[in-house]
C-alpha cells in the first residue's frame, strides 16, 4: 500500500480505530490485511472510595479480586472462604488487615462493605447473591448466574424489588471488540444473520478441571458440610469440594460453565433474548474421574424471528477429549458475510453473491447442444449484462490493543454503576437469559429430549 493510500485509508476510519498488525485474528489473517485498533471509552470519575468483599476465594475470586483492584478508588476488606487454607493465601497477597471468615454472613451487615462479589460454586449464587441485596451490598455475581431456572426467577425480583446494583460477570460483554461487533452487525455487515456457530474445545487435565488438591485438606481445614448446602450429604470428599464443576450437585457442567460465555456474546451482539427450542447430545469420552457430567457436548439452539433479529439457528460445541489440542471461535454467518469472533478482535468475511448466476462448470449448460448454447448465452447476456459471475470477497479485522482486560471494563462498568446510578451492562435479566437455555441444556441431555424454552418468560414450556 502507497503512502496516498495508507494516509486515505485511515482518514476514513471511525475515530475510534487506528491500524494495527496484531491480535489473534490478525496473526491468522493475511499478510498484508489491516487491522483496526479499537480504542477504549473512560467509562467513570473514581469519586468515591468502593469497599469490596469475596465470597468464594478459588480460581475466579482470586482473579476477580486482583482485577477489581485495578479500578482506582477500590479497596479490598473482607473475604469468605470454606477453606482455611484460602483465607490464609487471602492475608499472603492483601495484608492482614483484611478481614476473613468462613460464614459469608458476617459481611453482610458490616458497614465497611459497600460490594460483594460472589465467586463460589453454582449452587450457593443465588443464595449469597439474594442475601447480600436484601443487606444493601452491590453485588458480581460470577457466571452462570444460578443453578436452577427458577432460582434466577428469585434474584430478579429481589433484584427489582431492592433496587440493588447487580452485574453478573460474564465479562465479555463489556469488551470494546463485542460493542464494535455489535455495531458492525447492527449495520449489516453481514447480511442477514442465518446461523451461529461456536465451539470451545480443551485438551488437558487442568482444563477438564482435574483442579491440584492441598496437601492439607481435611475436616479440619475444610467446612464441607456447609459446601454441601441443601444437597445429599455425604463423607468428607477433597475432591468434591476442590473440584465441584464435575458434579451436577454443585455445578452446571459444561453448558454452565462454557455455553454461558458463548450465549452471552451472541445475545450481546444481536440483541437477541433467548432461543425458542434446545436440544443436546454427549458423551463421557475421557474424563472418567468420578464425575457425573460429560465432558463432550453438542447442542442446537433454534431462535425465532424478532424484531430485533430475523431466525437463526445456533450450534455450540465443547470437547474435554479433543486430540488436536483444543481452540476455539465463534463464526455468526450471515447472507452476505461471515463475522469471526477471537475473545477481543474479530474478523468480517464478506461473500455477496453477484446478480450473474454464472453458468458452465457443473451445470446444465453442458448438456445443450451448441445451437442451445449460443442462444442461452445470447439471452444471459442480455440479461446480465456486465454483471460479474464471481462473488465480491473483502475482509477487515478488528482488535482491543495488547493487553487490553475486558474483565477489567466489567469492572469499571459494574463500579461505575454504583458511583453514577447507570444501568450495569448485564444485570439479572440478562444473566437468566444466558442462564436459561444453558441450564436447558443439561434438561436437554440429561433427558435425551428436546426442551421448548419460552425465551419471554425464561422457562421451560
Amino acid at each position: 500500500m502507497s503512502d496516498q493510500s495508507r494516509r486515505k485509508f485511515i482518514k476514513h476510519l471511525s475515530s475510534t480505530a487506528a491500524l494495527l498488525g496484531i491480535g489473534q485474528l490478525a496473526a491468522m489473517g493475511k499478510e498484508r490485511e489491516q487491522v483496526q485498533l479499537i480504542q477504549p471509552e473512560k467509562l467513570y470519575t473514581a469519586n468515591d472510595k468502593i469497599r469490596l468483599a469475596c465470597v468464594g476465594m478459588g480460581i475466579m475470586g482470586f482473579g476477580d479480586v486482583s482485577c477489581a483492584l485495578k479500578v482506582q478508588g477500590v479497596e479490598f476488606v473482607a473475604a469468605a472462604d470454606l477453606y482455611d487454607g484460602h483465607l490464609a493465601k487471602v492475608k499472603e497477597v492483601y495484608g492482614n488487615q483484611v478481614f476473613t471468615t468462613r460464614d459469608y454472613r458476617e459481611l453482610l451487615h458490616r458497614k465497611d462493605i459497600d460490594a460483594i462479589i460472589v465467586a463460589t460454586p453454582d449452587h450457593w449464587h443465588d443464595t449469597i447473591s439474594i442475601d447480600a441485596m436484601e443487606a444493601g451490598k452491590a453485588v458480581y455475581c460470577e457466571k452462570p448466574m444460578v443453578q436452577q431456572i427458577e432460582e434466577g426467577h428469585r434474584v430478579i425480583a429481589t433484584q427489582q424489588r431492592t433496587k440493588a446494583v447487580f452485574q453478573v460477570g460474564s465479562q465479555r460483554v463489556s469488551s470494546i471488540a463485542m460493542a464494535e461487533a455489535r455495531k458492525r452487525y447492527l449495520a449489516g455487515d453481514i447480511g442477514q444473520l442465518n446461523v451461529v456457530e461456536a465451539r470451545m474445545d480443551r485438551h488437558s487435565a487442568l482444563g477438564a478441571w482435574q483442579y491440584s488438591i492441598p496437601t492439607d485438606a481435611s475436616p479440619k481445614t475444610i467446612d464441607f458440610d456447609t459446601f454441601l448446602k441443601d444437597t445429599a450429604s455425604l463423607p468428607f470428599d477433597p475432591v468434591r469440594f476442590f473440584r465441584w464443576r464435575n458434579y451436577q450437585a454443585y455445578g452446571t457442567g459444561v453448558p454452565g460453565d462454557l455455553f454461558v460465555h458463548l450465549i452471552s456474546g451472541v445475545h450481546y451482539i444481536t440483541g437477541a433474548i433467548g432461543p425458542s427450542a434446545i436440544y443436546a447430545s454427549g458423551n463421557l469420552v475421557q474424563w472418567k474421574d468420578g464425575r457425573d457430567v460429560p465432558d463432550v457436548v453438542v447442542a442446537i439452539f433454534d431462535y425465532p424471528a424478532t424484531k430485533e433479529h430475523p431466525a437463526f439457528q445456533m450450534t455450540l460445541r465443547v470437547n474435554f477429549a479433543d486430540g488436536s489440542g483444543g481452540g476455539e471461535y465463534t463464526r455468526l454467518i450471515g447472507t452476505d458475510g461471515v463475522m469471526e469472533m477471537g475473545w477481543n478482535d474479530f474478523r468480517i468475511k464478506k461473500h455477496k453473491l453477484s446478480a450473474a448466476p454464472g453458468y458452465g462448470g457443473w451445470d446444465t449448460y453442458n448438456t445443450f447442444t451448441k445451437a442451445e448454447q449460443e442462444r442461452f448465452v445470447q439471452q444471459y447476456q442480455g440479461k446480465y449484462g456486465a454483471a460479474r459471475e464471481k462473488a465480491a470477497e473483502t475482509s477487515s479485522a478488528y482488535a482491543a490493543p495488547a493487553g487490553y482486560d475486558d474483565r477489567l471494563d466489567h469492572f469499571k462498568n459494574f463500579f461505575a454503576a454504583m458511583r453514577t446510578g447507570q444501568p450495569v451492562v448485564e444485570d439479572a435479566t440478562f444473566g437468566l437469559r444466558a442462564a436459561g437455555p444453558a441450564l436447558a441444556t443439561n434438561l436437554s441431555y440429561f433427558g435425551k429430549k428436546l426442551i421448548q424454552w419460552d425465551p419471554l418468560n425464561m422457562k421451560v414450556i
